[in-house]
């Protein structure tokens, strides 16, 4: 382990002891059902769909005539509301799909209980079966971004093109991992976090992943932390983390033929920039575009800035 990540790790036990100091009770955070969050998370047009058992948040928006949709994936721990600024604009002239991944936001739990990167490049493609999507642009972020490029590699016919945000895909070593992460990923601890959660560990977590984390709001903090206590959501992440396998399939990234716009956080500490020149190496034709004072979660972080390289790579895009 890397001194970064031990000096992180000897501040979450800090953490952990001072909650522990100021009394479990004070920090103890139980699970959220799904229908006391839905009023303020899920307004229209959210919608919630069964797709194959599994319940999925999901919206739609845009023209429905538009001959090649946009489908959005989330990374991590976040939801579709990381792709808000970017669907605003895009949906005025677009249609825009984006969804909760099983185990995070208000989709919960996965009914298989199955986390590994391979359930959910199948579940994408059930989506875009049950939506009729013959042909998409598909975007992520982070593992987001792992799950869209695999998708393309699994069924390049379904994919016109790919926005690969901070994705995974490569081994990595990252320069900090945020601690809500390290928390989840130890044992022991990582059944405390199903019962508590401090609103600090989510807002220093959060800044953990931003360029600058004076951008980090109350709002902000409010709807990780709110959807994170969605019943189920902390037990899936500790599950995730146990079926993670980074770069397992890496080689399929140079099989890659799509067009492929990639946007990377220049200040990203979690999947370092390094990566982004790796996927610009091997996907024959790709773009790299580089954002100097942005983190892990661009898109989000800035909208406007992050989304004009996507609205000029769009314009070049045959339906």
């Amino acid at each position: 382990m890397s001194s970064r990540l031990s000096e992180n790790l000897l501040r979450l036990l800090g953490l952990l002891l001072l909650v522990g100091a100021l009394g479990i009770a004070a920090t103890k955070a139980p699970d959220r059902p799904l229908e006391s969050l839905i009023q303020q998370w899920a307004p229209p047009p959210s919608e919630f769909i069964d797709l194959n058992g599994q319940l999925l948040h999901l919206r739609d928006q845009g023209p429905r005539s538009d001959r090649l949709p946009i489908v959005l994936i989330h990374g991590t721990s976040a939801s579709l509301h990381t792709w808000e600024g970017w669907v605003k604009s895009l949906s005025k002239t677009r249609r825009v799909i984006s969804f909760d991944l099983p185990g995070f936001g208000l989709t919960g739990p996965a009914a298989s209980g199955d986390y590994s990167t391979e359930a959910y490049v199948k579940f994408v493609r059930a989506l875009l079966d049950h939506l009729q999507l013959d042909r998409v642009v598909l975007g992520g972020n982070s593992l987001g971004g792992e799950i869209a490029w695999m998708v393309a590699a699994a069924a390049p016919q379904r994919v016109a093109a790919l926005i690969l945000v901070d994705a995974g895909g490569y081994a990595f070593e990252p320069e900090s991992v945020p601690l809500g992460f390290q928390m989840a990923r130890l044992p022991g601890l990582g059944a405390l976090s199903e019962h508590v959660l401090p609103r600090s560990l989510v807002e220093r977590s959060i800044k953990d992943v931003y360029g600058d984390p004076a951008k980090v709001n109350p709002a902000l903090v409010e709807r990780y932390y709110e959807l994170n206590l969605r019943a189920g959501n902390r037990a899936a992440l500790r599950q995730r983390f146990a079926q993670m396998s980074l770069g397992e399939q890496a080689a399929a990234i140079k099989t890659l033929q799509q067009p492929s716009l990639i946007l990377w956080g220049a200040k990203d500490r979690l999947i370092p920039p390094i990566n982004g020149q790796n996927f610009a190496r091997d996907i024959a034709g790709s773009q790299l575009v580089t954002f100097p004072d942005l983190g892990h979660v661009p898109q989000e972080e800035d909208p406007l800035a992050t989304l004009l390289p996507v609205q000029k790579f769009l314009s070049t895009l045959k339906p």
